[in-house]
């Protein structure tokens, strides 16, 4: 489903709105999660819209103003010569346009000439959202929120409608985590053109002063820069990733931490302090807070802690988006993921990334998909009662479980070693259409029976287009660097992707 941004004005109702788009004023409820009638001034409203009719009195540049678009992107999607129109033309909406930068180097700068100053330099590839065009520049776009303007013969405009899907994708990143996991960087640096926004996975509560935050991993702080710097060359969004997992107590201790770092106001304002401090002292534009392990009683601080940081994040101009476990309900559904309020940690941060893995691979699940098309819907569909549907992104699994059925005990993998196995025992790989996931079966050395299910760049696919039938902002991967490597070029030729 795609949908067009629209700036309610004054003097606007849901009525008047829904009868200049002839939708249903109840779908525009839906979509947008509303419990009411009451709008605002300002406030963004996502219109599913599949054409626009010429009425009376509309101009092309009216038309333009209304669906939020550059009139350009109007005139090249429809293939017109010149803005005349008549009454009851059918046109094509431009869901989204972008200019990608062909030169080596490009200079953003803050106004339409040379004399304004640089803000931000650009690569070749780089993916900037266009904002409005004029004859020699065209405004854009920027990671971190910032409106600027590049040159226009420094790039190739694009304009899409709907024959694709348009999603935002984030792509998680690690250091190596063993021989057989590698680090994110290879897949980053290749692939950065195809990314969104990149949390970097580096940062946790820390265990002896819950107020402060440690990094996780050996490496420099250069090295962070560095590869910020590289997200920023091409126009993505990086962000610090604070999480409170893999403590040497187990979940136990990661919960006592946790209900430390939430106890009181003062805790949580010294945590956010330490935040911010993160943020700045390495030039990242915000930060994903991957907080899992939480008990019940400290359910209502937590949702306190995620207000009091967006407030204080949005102030500075930073961006906050949140890793949530999975819910399907608002009754009691898994101690994991009980503690989180979806409604008000959603209303709270500018991301709400709900993490769809494991639905197989914890301890006793038994064999089957880390995510289900089923899965993936069923959380979705509740997720989407909560908030609106332009915060949030479908966290999907790029690994998958080695299961032996015999001795109850499973094993990641990579697509990599999944296929390596697959090979090894000379198996063929089934793609299950019902849960739209590949699978194989082996019998090992020591006779034992396994299923191994993981993720290829079919599944990844599927996923994608459940995210742009559903209307949410897109999907996140964990992780950069497990993944089918053919995905990319999947993502390359039937997707696009969207910045921001």
């Amino acid at each position: 489903m795609h949908t067009i941004k629209y700036i309610v004005r004054p003097g606007d109702s849901l009525y008047l709105i829904a009868r200049q788009f002839n939708v249903d004023m109840s779908e525009i409820n839906r979509i947008n999660n509303l419990t009411n009638s009451n709008i605002y001034a300002g406030q963004i409203l996502e219109i599913p819209l599949e054409n626009y009719t010429v009425k009376s009195g509309d101009s092309l540049y009216s038309i333009a103003n209304r669906l939020n678009v550059p009139i350009e992107s109007l005139m090249i999607i429809n293939n017109l010569e010149d803005t005349n129109l008549s009454i009851g033309q059918i046109l094509k909406i431009p869901y989204y346009t972008e200019m990608i930068v062909n030169v080596d180097v490009a200079n953003i700068r803050l106004g339409p000439s040379t004399e304004f100053d640089v803000i931000a330099q650009m690569v070749r590839g780089a993916k900037l959202p266009v904002i409005e065009i004029n004859d020699e520049w065209t405004k854009v776009e920027l990671y971190d929120g910032r409106q600027g303007f590049i040159k226009s013969t420094l790039g190739n405009l694009k304009v899409y409608g709907g024959e694709k899907p348009i999603v935002a994708i984030l792509g998680y990143y690690t250091l190596e985590e063993g021989v057989a996991l590698p680090s994110s960087y290879d897949s980053f640096v290749a692939n950065k053109n195809e990314l969104t926004e990149v949390p970097l996975f580096l940062f946790r509560i820390s265990e002896n002063d819950p107020t402060t935050i440690e990094k996780f991993g050996d490496f420099t702080n250069q090295y962070v820069e560095d590869v910020i710097e590289i997200g920023h060359k091409s126009n993505v969004k990086m962000l610090a990733l604070i999480h409170n997992l893999l403590y040497t107590g187990g979940v136990e201790r990661a919960k006592e931490i946790t209900s430390q770092m939430l106890a009181n106001e003062q805790t949580r304002s010294t945590f956010i302090e330490n935040t911010i401090e993160l943020i700045e002292g390495y030039g990242f534009d915000g930060v994903n807070i991957d907080i899992e392990d939480v008990d019940i009683k400290d359910s209502d601080k937590l949702t306190m802690f995620f207000e009091e940081l967006g407030e204080a994040l949005s102030k500075r101009g930073y961006y906050l988006s949140a890793s949530i476990p999975s819910r399907v309900s608002d009754e009691p559904f898994n101690p994991f993921s009980d503690p989180f309020n979806y409604a008000s940690i959603g209303e709270a941060v500018d991301e709400f990334v709900v993490m769809l893995y494991n639905e197989h691979g914890w301890p006793g699940s038994g064999p089957g998909p880390v995510v289900s098309i089923g899965w993936m819907e069923r959380v979705l569909n509740y997720t989407m009662t909560k908030m609106p549907r332009r915060k949030i992104m479908a966290a999907v699994s790029v690994f998958g479980f080695d299961f032996n059925l015999d001795t109850g005990k499973n094993s990641y993998v990579t697509f990599e070693s999944a296929m390596n196995l697959a090979d090894k025992y000379n198996k063929e790989v089934i793609f299950d259409e019902e849960t739209k996931t590949p699978y194989f079966k082996y019998v090992d050395e020591e006779g034992n029976n396994h299923e191994v299910w993981f993720e290829n760049a079919e599944s990844i696919k599927a996923k994608i287009n459940l995210a742009n039938k559903l209307g949410i902002k897109g999907i996140a991967l964990w992780r950069l660097g497990m993944e089918d490597e053919s995905m990319w070029n999947m993502i390359r030729e039937d997707v696009v992707v969207k910045r921001f």
